[in-house]
């Protein structure tokens, strides 16, 4: 067996417990020494809890340390990581959360997940130029509207028919009112902190259209049919302020290349 098989077998059996122990993990009187190895898989489970909980600090609030802990237990022996990038890990923690029955009776612990998750990314995204509302301002009017605007690697818009911005503010801030309703946040990174800003409905529809690949004429007239009090030019230059998007632009024909 070459060194990087018995790596990769070693590896394989500590995160499956129904893999046998490695050959060479062995006791004084030369058998497998599962012991010892059950202490090695038990501290790699423990160390992807902490994983978990270190990246969902406001869902592990929500519930309570001793149930947050619980599920998490559950998420790491059913998902183990793919990847050696400890901030990648638990990506997908909020569809867990959505199909796992005993989080139901906190039905917005989900969507809070996947601010968190977005937060993350933001905060370990690539430094790149955002685009300006100055930059924008340099472009005629006609051609303005057949723009697209690319996604800011910090930006993510999430929505939810629960206040999630409230909820994650006031476990980060005393003071901050938890309101009702559905609320769109956007996540971004304009300069070296990670924004959390909630936007208005409509926005988040022309944001929402913005970062699926619409040109801006298009992303308008969208938010325009479903909120009649969309203000364009407040929109582009909030979203630009906050980093939503990335310095390049591209036109419609370009697009269609």
């Amino acid at each position: 067996m070459t060194g990087m098989t018995r790596q990769a077998g070693f590896a394989a059996a500590l995160i499956d417990p129904s893999l046998p122990v490695p050959p060479g993990i062995v006791s004084t009187r030369g058998d497998a020494d599962e012991k010892r190895f059950a202490v090695y898989r038990n501290n790699v489970h423990v160390g992807l809890v902490g994983v978990v909980a270190a990246k969902y600090p406001v869902c592990a609030r929500l519930v309570g340390e001793e149930f947050f802990a619980a599920m998490a237990r559950q998420y790491v022996a059913a998902r183990k990581p793919t990847s050696p990038i400890m901030m990648l890990y638990a990506s997908d923690f909020a569809d867990f959360i959505a199909g796992f029955e005993a989080a139901r009776p906190v039905p917005y612990l989900a969507d809070i997940a996947r601010l968190e998750q977005a937060w993350s990314v933001a905060y370990n995204a690539r430094d790149e130029r955002s685009m300006t509302i100055d930059r924008l301002a340099e472009i005629a009017g006609a051609e303005l509207g057949e723009l697209r605007l690319e996604a800011h690697p910090a930006a993510a818009l999430v929505r939810s028919p629960y206040p999630i911005g409230s909820i994650w503010s006031a476990h980060h801030a005393d003071g901050v009112p938890v309101r009702s309703g559905a609320e769109s946040v956007l996540v971004s990174r304009p300069a070296a902190e990670v924004k959390v800003t909630v936007v208005p409905p409509g926005d988040a529809a022309f944001c929402g259209e913005l970062l699926g690949g619409a040109t801006i004429a298009s992303a308008a007239a969208h938010a325009l049919e479903r909120h009649a009090d969309f203000d364009f030019g407040r929109a582009l230059v909030g979203l630009c302020s906050i980093g939503a998007f990335g310095a390049s632009t591209r036109k419609d024909a370009d697009h269609a290349r």
